[in-house]
């Protein structure tokens, strides 16, 4: 039973288009429109459940209008078959409508379309470029996915279900009190026009606060994870209180806002109160006024009071539903501005995959400003023959870094092309053009998987003999066999931490060159490939990239020169531009940038000015 309604929405489906709208009624259809038939059933079971609510009164006031006027020795017969149908009301319908509704939305709408959206907001965020995740700290951004989906469910539900049933229960009250007297109906009527003042004053200032209150939230979210994802820099700068500080700050500023967001519910729930006390008063002395007219039976009043007693506490509990659906929209809408952001950087339509020949790479008059007004790169122009290898050297700042990012498509040029055996990259798909180029970066980060995951990131099909074969290839075979984590597994099972955080340095890098090796791509990138590890490694993985290296198209970043003199080329950049191009003995001969740096080293590294 609970597996059917368990499969009425698959949560990892994705729609036609994916894109979120930036509009927060669009972005709202855009998720429950998938979930279409189990929330219309919601509806009409949620008027159902209303209706048949609304007859528990009615049945008082009958029992009270019957015994008052039956004689006690003919009661069953003459009034058998009302206690009869009320009483399979109240043990059979309404438990059973009751229990379908909490079946279609517990099993069938709360798991499955909370995570629905996850998956898709996750899939659409997963796909935004490197930049975007250069802005926005990485818990933030998780905090935004798990929050809005939440949000998103919680007050759609709720509008369909508290909003809807109070709409149902508040219309069948009036009409069971105009059959009665269309003057009992005067209290009430009152009391919804007060009631909806209330809600249209207070209830926007109250999703203000809490978008405000929301957005402080997130901030403080994002400080926390930053202190934990940093924690080694932390100590080892001994800054936990310029932590606390930095915290208590985010802190402070959210116990504000949490502060204002609070004393307006409390003034909407005091003002709540007293039009409540304002209805039954006013209900009650009407009734008894009517029942002194003889115009109302003693089982009427039971029942107009209990009516209204009902309306009373449900309206508290609307009132604080309304209050959580508006706190959720501006939650929602808070998320969408992180979420909804259109991509920058796309595959066309037309886009196809690329594919290397021979790996000549081409930089024709390219300009890349990081969207400022200039600076970086301009009008470059550099040729790379097919299995080439050639270093990039410059100051920190030169543009060698950029260079490789536009390579990679990371970002998109602002001018200019690159060719990769004559196919503009613009015109292919991202996923080919990067599985076409491995690399290995001065920061080595792992994913918080096992070592066999992370190497076999490279090449998902790969064997297990495949993965350890480029462990040996990287140094890294005998170390692993050595590792063992917390939960006991070992060896090439064992779970590196966050980033890799168990490894060190050396043993993170070597992991990576593995992963490289693995993937076996006809174009390599090494940007430091080799910092961090001790001398005696890195002459024995220097053997390794040589092979590596062979029949490959090889741009490698270093700022120690030693470890890139033999390329087949080095290009000298500074400012963006291609300055020198040479060997490495032609470039000293010719005693310019190249030979300056050359003779201004010291301990390996280049000087920063």
């Amino acid at each position: 039973m609970f597996a059917y309604f368990e499969k009425l929405i698959d949560p990892t489906r994705l729609p036609a288009d994916p894109t979120p709208p930036s509009r927060l009624f669009a972005f709202y259809w855009h998720y429950l429109r998938q979930a279409k038939g189990p929330l219309a059933a919601l509806l009409v079971l949620g008027a159902i459940v209303g209706a048949s609510d609304i007859l528990m009164p009615v049945f008082f006031g009958m029992l009270v209008d019957i015994l008052g006027r039956a004689e006690p020795e003919t009661l069953l017969a003459d009034y058998g078959w009302t206690f009869f149908w009320m009483a399979f009301v109240v043990l059979v319908f309404r438990p059973f409508i009751h229990s379908l509704h909490n079946l279609v939305e517990d099993q069938g709408v709360v798991v499955t379309l909370t995570n629905l959206v996850r998956w898709q907001t996750h899939w659409y965020v997963l796909r935004q470029s490197w930049g975007y995740f250069q802005e926005d700290f990485a818990g933030r951004i998780a905090n935004k996915i798990l929050q809005t989906s939440a949000s998103l469910r919680e007050s759609a539900l709720s509008i369909i279900g508290v909003v809807w049933y109070a709409a149902i229960y508040a219309l069948s009250t009036l009409i069971l009190f105009a059959s009665t007297s269309l003057i009992l109906t005067i209290p009430t009527l009152i009391w919804f026009a007060a009631y909806a003042a209330i809600l249209w004053y207070w209830v926007p200032r109250i999703q203000e606060s809490s978008m405000v209150m929301s957005e402080a939230r997130s901030a403080l979210s994002g400080r926390i994870v930053d202190s934990y994802t940093n924690i080694q820099t932390v100590k080892l700068f001994a800054r936990k209180d310029h932590e606390d500080g930095y915290v208590r700050e985010a802190l402070d500023d959210h116990t504000v806002k949490f502060q204002v967001l609070m004393r307006r519910i409390t003034i909407m729930n005091t003002m709540h109160w007293i039009i409540n006390a304002m209805l039954i008063t006013g209900t009650a002395g009407l009734a008894v006024h009517l029942w002194m007219q003889g115009q109302a039976t003693p089982g009427t009043i039971a029942t107009v009071l209990t009516l209204v007693w009902q309306i009373a506490n449900l309206s508290g509990w609307i009132m604080e539903v309304v209050t959580n659906i508006f706190e959720n929209f501006g939650t929602v809408e808070e998320g969408m501005e992180t979420i909804a952001r259109p991509h920058t950087v796309t595959d066309k339509p037309d886009a196809r995959p690329l594919r290397v020949t021979d790996g000549r790479i081409r930089f024709d008059g390219i300009t890349f400003h990081y969207g400022k007004q200039g600076g970086v790169i301009d009008c470059l122009d550099l040729d790379i023959e097919p299995g080439q290898k050639v270093g990039l050297v410059g100051r920190s700042g030169a543009g060698k870094s950029t260079l490789v990012n536009v390579l990679l498509r990371f970002f998109d040029l602002e001018g200019g092309r690159i060719l990769i055996d004559g196919q503009d990259i613009a015109n292919v798909t991202q996923d080919s053009l990067r599985s076409q180029i491995a690399m290995v970066t001065q920061d080595t980060s792992l994913l918080h998987r096992s070592i066999l995951d992370n190497i076999r990131y490279g090449k998902p099909d790969a064997s297990f003999d495949d993965v350890v074969a480029a462990a040996k290839r990287a140094q890294a075979h005998d170390f692993v066999l050595d590792l063992r984590d917390m939960k006991g597994r070992e060896g090439y099972y064992t779970h590196v931490g966050e980033r890799g955080v168990k490894l060190s340095g050396g043993q993170r890098q070597r992991i990576a060159l593995a992963r490289v090796i693995l993937k076996d791509a006809p174009i390599l990138i090494l940007d430091e490939a080799t910092s961090a590890l001790d001398s005696e490694v890195e002459a024995a993985i220097q053997e390794q990239l040589a092979g590596l290296m062979e029949g490959k198209t090889v741009i490698a970043i270093a700022h120690r020169l030693s470890t890139i003199q033999k390329m087949d080329r080095l290009v000298i950049m500074d400012h963006g531009a291609v300055i020198e191009d040479g060997t490495h003995d032609a470039l000293l001969e010719e005693g310019g940038h190249y030979a300056m740096l050359w003779k201004m080293q010291s301990g390996g590294f280049l000087a920063a000015e």
